[in-house]
């Protein structure tokens, strides 16, 4: 056993500049390569996550921009609904007015025509009874007037 212990220690004992070998090899890697391999992914990471957030930030303003638009899209329809309906009231309107302006018209011919037909109807009655006046003068006349005197 003394000679597996010595042979254990000496392969030890030449193991010892592989461990620093190895130690140093691991610090200079640390050192040269992966602080800044670290770094630089770091750093592309930020940048990464940044332009997500610039580009959740950019959709989030378009989808601002589009609600106002729409909004103004709405507000113009609304607008021009409001300006067609007044145009449709105001043609209604004048539809009304120009209809009760003729119905004031007939009416004042009809009551025009009435009074010349009541015009015509005293003439025609005067004329008449001037005729039926002058008839029954005529009848009386001959009615009284003997047989064969006014021949």
């Amino acid at each position: 056993m003394d000679q597996t212990l010595r042979q254990l220690g000496e392969l030890l004992l030449g193991a010892v500049p592989t461990v620093i070998l190895l130690a140093l090899l691991y610090v200079l890697y640390t050192v040269i390569v992966h602080k800044p391999l670290r770094r630089v992914l770091d750093e592309r990471r930020s940048k990464t996550e940044g332009a997500v957030e610039k580009s959740r930030a950019d959709i989030a303003a378009a989808e601002a921009r589009t609600s106002e638009y729409e909004q103004r899209l709405r507000e113009a329809r609304a607008a021009v609904f409001r300006a067609q309906e007044a145009r449709r009231k105001a043609a209604l309107d004048a539809r009304s007015a120009a209809l009760n302006e003729a119905r004031v018209k007939a009416q004042a011919q009809v009551e025009a025509a009435k009074a010349d037909i009541q015009k015509d109807r005293a003439a025609a009655l005067d004329g008449l009874q001037a005729e039926a006046q002058t008839l029954a003068t005529e009848i009386m006349r001959r009615v009284l007037e003997p047989a064969g005197a006014g021949r």
